[in-house]
């Protein structure tokens, strides 16, 4: 199993700048190299400030300059929110910058808050479409001339200039949870991402069960990967309550998340305050003691008991996801912690 690390710019009040959460972004990037990571995530999310990337791609053609080896993951452009033109050029063109380090992950959205600013107020339940729609699209465009005649996108025909280093093309990712995404996935040739969020090893489970089950109904298609992202933290085995720090973190990024997905709540200058902790206090997974068996946070070697968990299940790729509203500092520490003290024990 394959370690890759998903990260965000966070911004939870404004003093930090800007720059300074684009350093700190750029120094855990290049940390996760020098560990061996396999890749380095980045998402795509519109006016928020605890999530901050308007578009992963100047983030990761900044990273493909100053790195060598790491491959550089867009993950996830939003379909609703791109024509497949741009996308299948702008992904090309890192492709080129990074001689051959660029993959794509593409999801159909979730936040109403998105699509009612960049799309026209379409229920973002309904971005599927536009997913299902752009993949092949995009895919044909890399190859060759192509003209599509869709129901949400036509144009004449073209092609992507340039051309991905990578050929066929490059790896494709799409973000499933129900069996139809994941079977659209499988039957696409599309590696397949998964997040448990707030739930346990058992949705772990169930999304491999979902992930099995479409590669089972392809048998034409060659095995894709699947991946698990889940929020990571590793503290010092010195600290036996250094566990709690970053569960009341992920605790505060998780109502965050709630807020904003909730969609009912004007945000000030791109900041929304966390829903309150009375909201949730018939939802026994949102408190820290909950999130402290279910998020992956430990010792290291509670920590390496829970991976070899998922390497034994059959996941390809665990995805450290370092967003969870502590100080850099904290993550780095952590991050510091995976690379020396978890890693080793799988290679």
């Amino acid at each position: 199993m394959r370690f890759s690390l998903f990260v965000h710019m966070e911004r939870w009040d404004e003093e930090v700048s800007h720059r300074q959460l684009f350093e700190n972004l750029s120094e855990l990037a290049l940390m996760a190299e020098a560990g061996g990571f396999g890749t380095v995530w980045i998402g795509e999310h519109h006016a928020m400030e605890y999530t901050i990337s308007p578009s992963p791609m100047p983030l990761l053609a900044h990273l493909a300059a100053k790195t060598s080896t790491i491959r550089l993951g867009a993950g996830t452009i939003i379909a609703p929110f791109w024509h497949p033109l741009r996308v299948a050029g702008e992904c090309a063109l890192l492709d080129v910058i990074s001689n051959g380090r660029m993959e794509v992950g593409l999801a159909r959205g979730a936040y109403q808050f998105e699509f009612d600013r960049l799309a026209g107020g379409l229920p973002a339940a309904d971005g599927g479409k536009h997913l299902r729609e752009l993949v092949p699209a995009v895919r044909a465009l890399w190859q060759g001339d192509y003209a599509h005649d869709g129901e949400i996108w036509q144009f004449p025909t073209s092609t992507s200039v340039p051309k991905p280093v990578q050929q066929p093309t490059p790896p494709m990712w799409i973000a499933a949870r129900d069996p139809a995404s994941h079977d659209f996935a499988v039957a696409q040739g599309c590696n397949v991402m998964v997040t448990p969020l707030m739930k346990g090893d058992e949705e772990v489970a169930d999304l491999k069960g979902k992930f099995d089950t479409a590669v089972a109904n392809h048998p034409e298609v060659p095995r894709p990967d699947l991946m698990v992202l889940r929020h990571t933290h590793v503290h010092s085995p010195d600290e036996p309550d250094g566990w709690r720090p970053a569960a009341e973190a992920i605790n505060r990024f998780y109502r965050t998340f709630d807020a904003w997905f909730g969609n009912k709540t004007t945000p000030q200058n791109g900041f929304l305050p966390p829903s309150p902790e009375s909201k949730f206090e018939g939802r026994p997974e949102f408190q820290p003691e909950a999130l402290h068996k279910t998020a992956v946070i430990g010792t290291p070697a509670e920590v390496i008991e829970r991976l070899r968990t998922y390497e034994e299940l059959g996941v390809d790729e665990y995805s450290f996801w370092i967003d969870n509203s502590m100080s850099h500092e904290e993550k780095r520490k952590s991050l510091e912690l995976f690379v020396k003290e978890v890693m080793p024990a799988f290679q």
